[in-house]
This record gives C-alpha cells, structure tokens and sequence, in this order.
C-alpha cells in the first residue's frame, strides 16, 4: 500500500490540496489552492477539482473532506456550496473528474481524523470532541479513537438561531465582536455543547485557533480546552488518512 496519497481540503472559498505521507502526517509539497468556483455547483467543483489533482501529477486513491454530511460517499447537505450537490454522490463525481477512486468525509470529521491520528487527540481515551472555527462551526466526535461521523454540532439551535450564527469566525466579523466579546459568545456554546455530550477533551482547530490566545481568559468550560495541534493542514492530512484507511 502506497504512503503518499493526495489529501484534498474543499471549503467554501477555497479547494486546497497537497501529497501527505500517511506514516508521518508530513506534507509533501506546499498545499496547492484553487478557489471555490461561485457558485460552487457539482460540475463546476469537478472541474477545479480534476485541475487540482493534475497539478498534482497524482495518480492513485485521494481522500476528500468536503462540507456536507456524508454518507456513503453521498452529500446530504451543503455547507456554503450550491444546494445542488444534496442528493448527489461527490465520490462519484469527483471520481470521475480525477479518474481513479475518491473516498469523501465531512471535513470537520477529516481534520479531526488527522488529529487523532497525529496531534493532540493521539491515544487520548474517552470522547474527544474537535470544534472547527472559521466561516462556521465544524464538529467531529470520537470515542476511544474512532470516529463518529457527521455530528454537526455547529448546526444546532443556540440562542434562538443556528449555532454557527452566533458563535462563528464569520459572526465575530459580521457583529464586529471584540474577541472578549465573542469569546464569551463561544464560551456559551462550549458549556451548551459539554451538556450534551460530555466530552472529556475538546480541542480547537480552523483559523481562529492560532489566536487562542486573544480568548483563551474568557473560556471556562467544564472539560479541558485546547487549540489543536495540525492548524489548517488537519483536513488536508485527515483526507489522505481516511482514503488510506478505506484502501486497507
């Protein structure tokens, strides 16, 4: 089984992909990144992402976090992406597009893989919970290692609206929140969350956890609170694990 595989990252602004070597969690080449087409339909995603994998000069098994629920390879939603892509199979898709098998996941779920895997959730017993801060809130839950797909925590109803609303990167820029501000917004969320599913480690990944500091004061949730170790690489990484781990 080959070690470097081709982990692709697709967000709402950006598709952003790079070789991973799966033993080590280590990029291979600066992360290749190609805008998000607008709008982001099906065809137009599947031709940015077949440029991507060229640009690559790749062949083989590629691993794909994508911002929807996925379930058997199948999007049954869209984050920040054209509706059009509910319904359809972004495996099939993007598997045609590249000519060769891509295994998709939630990419909240994907980041959350890589750090498993090589950050800070590495051999950490009992539930950790991942929170993607960026343009949302992405969320992905493990037991004991494993992984419990397409929780979506930052679609959950709080404080009379959806939760990545009131908490998000994207809300503290739209409300003009100082980060005391919206660090007590987020402070909020985390206790909301901890009710629900107790979770013995939360780490913090996405952009805005490389400023944990400017609201690290304002955070006194009831488990340990920690800004993840892999950053914005995690979902890369995490993609190239997960179709690894399919291949097997």
């Amino acid at each position: 089984m080959q070690n470097l595989i081709l982990g692709v990252d697709v967000g709402g602004s950006g598709i952003k992909g790079a070789i991973v070597d799966i033993n080590t969690g280590e990029l291979q080449n600066e992360r290749i990144r190609i805008a998000t087409p607008k709008p982001a339909t099906p065809e137009a995603m599947a031709e940015i992402f077949k440029e991507l994998v060229e640009a690559h000069q790749y062949e083989g098994p590629i691993g794909c976090g994508f911002p929807a629920i996925i379930k058997g390879g199948k999007a049954l939603s869209a984050a920040n992406i054209s509706d059009q892509w509910i319904g359809r199979s972004v495996a099939d898709i993007f598997g045609e597009a590249a000519g060769g098998p891509v295994c998709v996941l939630n990419d909240a779920d994907a980041a959350g893989v890589a750090e498993m895997e090589f950050g800070l959730g590495k051999g950490e017993p009992g539930l950790v919970l991942l929170i993607t801060i960026g343009s949302g809130l992405g969320s992905a839950l493990f037991l004991d290692g494993k992984l419990v797909p397409n929780t979506e925590f930052g679609h959950m109803r709080f404080q009379g609206m959806v939760a990545e609303h009131y908490a998000s990167n994207n809300a503290r820029k739209k409300h003009d929140l100082s980060w005391e501000e919206w660090g007590h917004r987020f402070n909020e969320y985390l206790h909301y969350v901890s009710r629900i599913v107790n979770p013995d480690l939360i780490l913090l990944g996405g952009g805005v956890s490389k400023k944990f500091q400017k609201y690290e004061a304002f955070i006194d949730a009831p488990t340990r609170v920690k800004p993840a170790a892999l950053l914005n690489a995690a979902g890369t990484i995490g993609a190239a694990i997960y179709a690894h781990q399919r291949q097997l």
